[in-house]
């Protein structure tokens, strides 16, 4: 069983903040899941440190580590119609099911457009050659919340041309490892987009819609 003190995402949370200048006291270890290999999924810590300034920082923190986040469009290449090719599960935040992009937490043997590939076939099904990923934001770490968690995410995007009934046929999938229980769901980019109550997918939506300048349908999604 892998310690907490020799994940490397814990090592790699705990040297971004010496690199910042805080003297780390003590780690107190609270919790931490593991996966099915033993391997550190995500913690919960308290730290006793000093800024560079000398305050004592906020002390709770969730330790998740790099995450991956992929949007999936898939274009239909008769009528060239939008569609984004979602994952369905509960989630503990309230319970309900949600509506996301395929993502996945990074670990130390991959790179983030290596664990983006991992993740679309683990959670769709699909497979898609790391060639065909762009990052979003030149593969900057992107931090979703930043007083409670180490999380930062890299974003990236795809598009595939199919058939209808080829992209049809990837919805209601079941997928998932390490206990999730994951749903494929493809529907119209602006109903896709209504259902998300996730703001990094919806960044993400905003941002891919940006990128390959579709201007009148990023008009229409509700801001």
């Amino acid at each position: 069983m892998e310690k907490l003190e020799n994940a490397p995402k814990f090592q790699l949370w705990k040297s971004h903040l010496q690199a910042s200048g805080l003297a780390v006291n003590h780690i107190e270890e609270v919790y931490t899941r593991r996966n099915h290999q033993g391997e550190v999924l995500f913690s919960l810590v308290l730290l006793d440190a000093r800024t560079p300034e000398g305050n004592k920082i906020p002390p709770i923190c969730f330790l998740k580590g790099e995450v991956v986040t992929v949007l999936v469009c898939l274009i239909d290449r008769h009528t060239r119609e939008k569609h984004l090719l979602l994952v369905r599960q509960r989630r503990i935040a309230e319970g309900g099911l949600t509506y996301e992009h395929p993502a996945g937490m990074i670990d130390n043997t991959q790179t983030p457009q290596e664990v983006a590939v991992r993740e679309i076939f683990e959670e769709t099904g699909l497979s898609v050659a790391g060639d065909r990923l762009t990052p979003v934001f030149h593969d900057r770490r992107l931090f979703p919340s930043t007083g409670t968690s180490d999380e930062c995410m890299y974003l990236f995007f795809t598009e595939l041309e199919l058939d209808r009934e080829e992209i049809m046929a990837i919805s209601n999938r079941e997928t998932g490892v390490d206990d999730e229980h994951i749903t494929t769901l493809v529907l119209p980019f602006e109903e896709a987009h209504r259902r998300m109550n996730n703001t990094n997918c919806i960044l993400l939506n905003l941002a891919y819609l940006q990128a390959v300048e579709d201007w009148e349908l990023l008009k229409k999604l509700p801001l």
